[in-house]
């Protein structure tokens, strides 16, 4: 049996016009678990993938894709960084679960569902989503950043996904604090 069967019959043609236009895209996708749900993968440079949930109701197609978790460290400096951000996106925004993780959610009309609006939706959201990644690592993660970075090179363990963040994380000198 197909998913299309478990779909209420008024969000079904929005459900099916919403699927020929992740395949007009060419997005890699999935039927989510919710009713009217679909699943994309959007390949990322900092972040390495974003996965976002694309969830058809009667008048509009509801998204959400988590971008970070809670920071360890410097939180206002963090959630003001975003906050500044969502006065550049169109149509969506960052917000915060219950825990502090951040995520990426907005709203798409469901008459507009075409190639052209999805395109322009999954690449608002994989901007949004990838683009401050490192950003916001640098602002709530550098002090579990250096911690790691210090155990793999006592180790020699590979440092490979830490690269971009070298400048940071290296000690110079006899000062641990030198790269701050």
């Amino acid at each position: 049996m197909s998913s299309a069967a478990h779909e209420p019959a008024a969000t079904l043609p929005a459900l099916e016009r919403l699927r020929s236009a992740l395949e007009e895209v060419g997005v890699e996708r999935a039927d989510g678990t919710r009713e009217g749900e679909i699943v994309v993968t959007l390949p990322g440079e900092r972040k390495l993938r974003t996965v976002c949930s694309l969830v058809v109701g009667a008048d509009a197609v509801s998204v959400q894709a988590f971008v970070i978790r809670r920071p360890d460290e410097n939180h206002e400096k963090f959630y003001t960084s975003l906050l500044r951000r969502n006065l550049r996106l169109p149509g969506m925004a960052y917000a915060i679960d219950g825990t502090g993780d951040v995520y990426l959610t907005g709203r798409l009309p469901v008459a507009a569902i075409d190639a052209p609006s999805i395109d322009r939706l999954l690449g608002t959201v994989l901007v949004a989503c990838d683009e401050p990644f490192n950003e916001l690592l640098v602002i709530g993660f550098l002090s579990s950043m250096r911690t790691e970075w210090r155990w793999r090179v006592s180790r020699g363990e590979s440092t490979a996904n830490l690269e971009a963040f070298r400048h940071l994380l290296e000690e110079t000198g006899d000062d641990p604090d030198a790269a701050r």
